[in-house]
């Protein structure tokens, strides 16, 4: 278990008595490093008055699914998991630069449900100081379902939260980021379950071959591949294999970014006209 510092302290104090003053509390919960802590929080100081809910619909890997199930098991908290509706929304479908708008107001409303079919008070997320700064119209669901954002509230950065969840011992305290899987597709391209699906195997690929931090960003017949800067050379040694397993689940070609992983890349150029992103097909 890690030290903190004086100000995480604080900051962890703060969360506590936070989440402690909703009395009782349902916690979206996808398994990141996130909505964990404030689950995990939730858990220890709200106890049988909380409960962590986890939509396992096709946007979620099922990796992360389990991983949410387990967590729960460990942590002592209720779990439950659904299945929200956005997929059958023409407007989630579609893929439009609000598609997270229509996502989150699926599951809150499912959320809100639960709250008032199981006598909960509050929703809580694991929105943080540094979602904040990005395209994120999933916030404005969580503001029109009165969903509460105790890690805000309490000024944590993810910095924060990797650090106190590392210092309680959290198993997922360096989880990569993992964006839902509709986040792999450029605004304007239709979503469905296949596609769903088979940009989730793609990336099992890349998990399967040692690489820490990606996403495939899917262009119809294109699997591009981002990836940590630092794995380019893992890449290249694999390349042969990649290309061939990546083209088995349907994609005829397969195309590294140069600019390495980012989260949210897909946000870049938003209202420019020069939206470019570097792109090297490296495989014949």
């Amino acid at each position: 278990m890690s030290s903190m510092t004086p100000e995480l302290e604080q900051k962890y104090g703060q969360l506590e008595k936070i989440i402690r003053g909703y009395g009782s509390a349902v916690v979206a919960f996808s398994g990141g490093i996130d909505s964990s802590l404030v689950a995990y929080v939730a858990g220890q100081v709200l106890g049988n008055n909380a409960l962590a809910v986890t939509s396992g619909s096709a946007s979620l890997k099922r990796t992360d699914l389990a991983l949410s199930q387990r967590l729960s098991e460990d942590w002592g908290i209720a779990h439950q998991i659904i299945v929200t509706d956005e997929l059958s929304k023409a407007d989630y479908r579609a893929n439009p630069t609000n598609r997270c708008f229509h996502c989150k107001t699926s599951l809150y409303t499912e959320l809100e449900d639960i709250t008032r079919a199981q006598g909960y008070t509050h929703i809580l997320n694991g929105t943080n100081l540094d979602d904040l700064g990005d395209h994120r119209p999933g916030l404005i669901a969580a503001d029109n379902h009165a969903v509460e954002s105790p890690l805000v509230e309490a000024g944590f950065h993810k910095s924060d939260i990797r650090a106190l969840a590392k210092h309680l011992g959290l198993e997922n305290a360096d989880k990569p980021q993992a964006a839902c899987l509709s986040s792999r597709f450029p605004y304007g391209t239709a979503i469905n379950q296949a596609l769903l699906a088979q940009v989730e195997a793609a990336e099992n690929v890349l998990a399967s071959y040692g690489f820490s931090q990606f996403r495939v960003r899917h262009h119809g017949e294109v699997a591009r591949l981002e990836i940590l800067r630092e794995e380019f050379e893992l890449a290249l040694q694999y390349q042969d294999a990649l290309q061939s397993d990546i083209q088995a689940l349907g994609y005829r070609f397969v195309a590294m970014d140069l600019g390495g992983f980012r989260s949210g890349s897909l946000n870049e150029g938003m209202g420019s006209d020069d939206g470019a992103i570097p792109v090297v097909n490296i495989y014949p």
